[in-house]
């Protein structure tokens, strides 16, 4: 068979470490880095005689998340035990939830090319992250337990995915929801949102589903999208070779390019869960649910809906503003001071985000007051100083935090709008120009640039455009 007569099928599970202070089951810092085996304590480490105690805040924040993707709330829960043997789990099982997850019955809604569609959450529960291998080349492996403990939530997709831009659009909203709802910094380069990958290929028209693979802890969407590729057009060769595809965990291999074989893949009876003995369940009430859902800001869907129908922009701005929960915020407010949302919106884009790296947009570090923003478009609006002076007024605003009034105060910035002088401006390049008039006399419409310019050059960028070119067509006019 052709690799286009196979249909690719996935399911994610998305693991987030959530940004809560300390570890789920004890004090140790939740922090990032850190010298080798310094965050951890006799419990994070599984030492004989400890009991864990669970971080409330952990259940806080798996909360928002599920709220925040539409699922539904066990109100009563509990966590398990998931027993099997790692060297980055110290005590040989890891504390999770099994039968009864926090959430459930959730929804991601996705765009692809133009084409919507909503991606089945299967639940969210809790669990502890494990450590850390360090791999030594020619030594042998070495353990950072500064990991252990890390509370995470591990968001179950069902297996509606069916290409690798589904995939991308999925991780890419899911983020932006979690970011939204301030449970995880999503620091994909910290492995703080990571991806498993579970795929299997089966002819198109074909129920049944095939064998799957899954792939295990990828923290970059460009790898992810890469893996899904090659992985399915490896299994498709495995079959047309008459081969049979194993159940098996593989990694992503970036400088190869290819998938490679870890494990066997064990089914969940495998690691014969039992309800965690020492911890009580789960109880979560309608007060509680209530207090959380009043305390999660608006979405982005919601919110890229509303600046299409209220502020006019074009659905890829408005795509560009709401994936940042803080840019979208400084979008707003700017907008309530300006006359003009559409081009605030292009101030953000194009002059704001050339300033920021992806860290920095994310966490809305724009060091400027969004009413300077809307007071520099009123001034563009009005008339008092024209867009190339605007760029220049920007740039003082970001290095200074000045107002923008001021800045055109203090330079003398203000546009040359006065017809007489304008005029009389226009009247002395024309006379000093003659080889783009004789070129716009006759019909090189394009010659009137030059003379714009000279203009232009001649005002220090002041002068108003728009009565520039009326002024120098009528002009110019007279001499036809």
């Amino acid at each position: 068979m052709s690799y286009n007569d196979y249909e690719i099928v996935m399911g994610l599970e998305v693991h987030s470490e959530l940004k809560t202070k300390t570890k789920i089951f004890c004090g140790c810092p939740n922090e990032f880095g850190g010298e080798t085996n310094t965050h951890c304590c006799p419990i994070c480490t599984g030492m004989p005689g400890t009991l864990p105690v669970l971080n409330g805040t952990v259940v806080e924040y798996a909360l928002r998340a599920g709220l925040a993707t539409g699922c539904k709330i066990n109100m009563f829960s509990k966590q398990d035990r998931k027993n099997y043997f790692y060297p980055d789990l110290p005590k040989a099982y890891q504390i999770s939830q099994f039968d009864l997850p926090l959430c459930y019955a959730g929804e991601v809604a996705i765009e692809v090319d133009g084409k919507p569609s909503l991606i089945g959450l299967t639940r969210i529960h809790i669990e502890e992250d494990a450590g850390k291998l360090l791999h030594e080349a020619g030594e042998g492996s070495l353990i950072d337990y500064n990991r252990c403990g890390v509370p995470l939530i591990e968001i179950v997709s069902e297996p509606d995915f069916r290409s690798a831009g589904e995939v991308r659009a999925y991780l890419e909203k899911l983020r932006s929801i979690l970011l939204y709802a301030e449970v995880s910094d999503c620091k994909m380069n910290e492995g703080s949102f990571r991806c498993d990958v579970n795929l299997s290929i089966r002819p198109k028209g074909q129920k049944e589903l095939g064998t799957r693979t899954e792939m295990k802890n990828m923290n970059s969407i460009n790898f992810i999208v890469k893996a899904i590729d090659y992985e399915a057009k490896r299994q498709a060769q495995i079959i047309d070779g008459g081969g049979v595809i194993i159940q098996e965990t593989r990694r992503w291999d970036e400088g190869k390019g290819i998938t490679v074989a870890m494990r066997s893949k064990s089914d969940a009876h495998d690691y014969r869960y039992f309800p965690e003995p020492d911890l009580m369940p789960i109880i979560t009430t309608e007060e509680t649910m209530e207090k959380i859902k009043a305390s999660l800001p608006v979405m982005p869907d919601i919110r890229k809906a509303l600046y299409l129908k209220e502020y006019g922009i074009t659905e890829y701005d408005a795509d560009l503003i709401v994936a940042s929960r803080h840019v979208a915020d400084f979008f707003e407010v700017a907008s309530k001071t300006a006359k003009n949302s559409k081009t605030v919106a292009n101030w953000i884009i194009t002059e704001i985000f050339s300033r920021l790296n992806e860290d920095e947009k994310e966490e809305g570090k724009i060091p400027l007051k969004p009413e300077s923003l809307g007071e520099l478009v009123n001034l563009i609006e009005d008339g008092v100083i024209n867009s190339s002076t605007a760029k220049e007024v920007f740039a003082d605003m970001w290095d200074t935090r000045k107002a923008p009034a001021l800045i055109v105060e203090e330079k003398g910035l203000k546009q040359i709008s006065n017809d007489d002088e304008l005029k009389s401006m226009a009247q002395e390049v024309i006379n000093e120009n003659t080889k783009p008039v004789a070129d716009f006399l006759s019909g090189i419409e394009a010659a009137i640039q030059s003379l714009m310019g000279q203009m232009m050059k001649r005002t220090k960028g002041k002068a108003n455009p728009g009565m520039v070119i009326s002024l120098l067509k009528e002009i110019l006019g007279g001499m036809k």
